[in-house]
């Protein structure tokens, strides 16, 4: 049977010509974006484009983060329960963030849950200042641990990827990472594919939009800030086969997740097309980094040109119509990273587990945790029926009610510190596990006078001649 494939020397010439391609499309990528797939097992690339152009990781900084925080645990340096203090310097942390209050108290394990789903940046000060006294000290840590792994690239001067000149790393480095939170850590990976906390009545969703919605998804982190664009690690296992896909630069947090899915499925089936076009690319570590200034796209991404209504974010799930973003190289090698199409990767959200409780304070009993998410699935829809007497003794421009869940439950409620009024307890005394979590039994109304005091229930107005054996009538303010 005759080859389809050409001769070795035409293939030779081709493969000459798609180097220069290569060459010719790197030497434009402060404009383009990034992209690599790789075995997690063996590390071999199948498939790379600018993977060793410097770039800002912005939050999937927290990979290295919740990394050294685990190894600690490893080690017997920390635990899980251990209690860490919300510091001033957590306090001024910009979103996204939970936006507790300076000298409120968080277990590591719940501050790991909010660092990797809501992509708290507090919480990621609070690990670092809890685990090493500080941030320049958590970032020397980052350091020793980026150069132990080999990510040549990278460097960190904090724990959560807010805009610094310093804070630099690679597609490449970033692979290198997540290999290695695959083998030395597999205990742990849960924390990587969580897809939502619930605190108070809030629930978090995972801002990695792979969870629950891409086969076999499994980890780990998106990031963004204007100057990196959305990037994402995303890892997914089908069988005994699980990949790697680094995406940095994308114009949105969909387009993000619909690259990573198609860099995946192609791993997974086999590249097909004219993949045999591209030349073997070997091992991730082997990958050679270039010598340039990190890529900056806050104009493309943030600047004001009148293409957004508002300010991106990491949750951004949008897209720009008609944007392409194909490169010579991914259609030769068969990978149509493009926008989002109809035919996407990504199905229906279909949750895989119920959203973990987080929440302050000391680690609680299973028991307790489960009493303070059971009112949030439908709490807020009933309300409790006031009688005449409450009616009548409640001030008419302000409802006395305790209903509201506490300005801790907002993310960004220490963006604007406000007081927080005191909560009036039912009688018989709110459960500590409700109160802890922000929730408040659905009887916990008590009637208030307008000067804030509890009220004394309204007695009924004498008449001038009561008639017996019928009700008195009680007047409504």
């Amino acid at each position: 049977m005759t080859s389809l494939l050409p001769s070795p020397t035409i293939r030779a010439l081709i493969l000459a010509v798609v180097a220069g391609v290569a060459c010719t499309f790197g030497a434009t990528a402060a404009s383009a974006e990034a992209a690599l797939l790789v075995e997690a097992d063996s590390g071999r690339v199948l498939y790379a484009e600018n993977a060793t152009h410097p770039w800002y990781p912005a939050s999937v900084t927290k990979i290295m983060t919740s990394f050294v925080i685990l190894k600690a645990i490893k080690e017997g340096r920390i635990s899980f329960d251990t209690l860490l203090t919300v510091s001033d310097n957590a306090v001024a942390q910009q979103p996204s963030k939970m936006g507790f209050k300076a000298g409120i108290q968080v277990t590591v394990d719940n501050a790991l849950k909010m660092l990797m789903v809501k992509s708290a940046n507090d919480m990621a000060v609070v690990l670092a200042e809890g685990l090493s006294g500080s941030i320049e000290n958590f970032a020397n840590e980052m350091n020793a641990t980026a150069q132990r792994l080999g990510m040549t690239q990278t460097s960190y001067v904090n724990p959560n990827g807010l805009p610094a000149d310093g804070q630099i790393t690679s597609a490449r480095d970033l692979a290198i990472l997540a290999r290695a939170v695959i083998r030395e850590l597999p205990e742990y990976q849960i924390y990587y594919h969580i897809s939502a906390i619930q605190f108070g009545k809030r629930v978090m969703r995972n801002y990695n939009t792979l969870i629950d919605r891409y086969p076999g998804a499994d980890g780990m982190k998106t990031g963004f800030i204007c100057a990196s664009g959305f990037n994402l690690v995303a890892t997914a296992s089908r069988g005994n086969r699980r990949l790697i896909a680094v995406v940095l630069g994308a114009r949105s947090g969909m387009q993000r997740a619909e690259k990573a899915a198609q860099l995946l499925e192609r791993g997974f089936t086999g590249g097909g097309g004219l993949s045999w076009l591209m030349p073997t690319l070997g091992t991730v570590d082997s990958l050679q980094p270039m010598d340039v200034g990190p890529a900056n796209l806050k104009d493309q991404i943030c600047g004001g040109n009148g293409r957004r209504k508002r300010a991106p974010s990491d949750n951004d799930e949008g897209g720009h119509a008609g944007e392409e973003s194909n490169s010579p190289l991914a259609l030769m090698a068969g990978f149509q990273l493009g926008p989002p199409t109809q035919g996407s990767l990504l199905g229906p959200l279909t949750p895989s587990m119920a959203p973990m409780v987080v929440y302050t304070g000391p680690t609680r009993a299973h028991a307790a945790i489960e009493l303070a998410s059971a009112p949030a699935s439908g709490e807020h829809k009933k309300k409790p029926r006031k009688s005449a007497t409450q009616t009548a003794t409640a001030p008419a421009d302000k409802p006395a009610t305790t209903d509201k869940p506490a300005a801790a439950d907002k993310p960004d409620a220490a963006d604007k510190p406000r007081a927080t009024k005191p909560r009036v307890a039912p009688k018989g005394g709110a459960s500590n596990a409700n109160m802890g979590a922000g929730i408040l039994p659905s009887n916990s109304f008590q009637p208030t006078s307008a000067d804030g005091q509890a009220a004394p229930a309204a007695k009924p107005k004498p008449k001038a001649k009561p008639k017996p054996k019928q009700p008195v009538a009680v007047q409504q303010q």
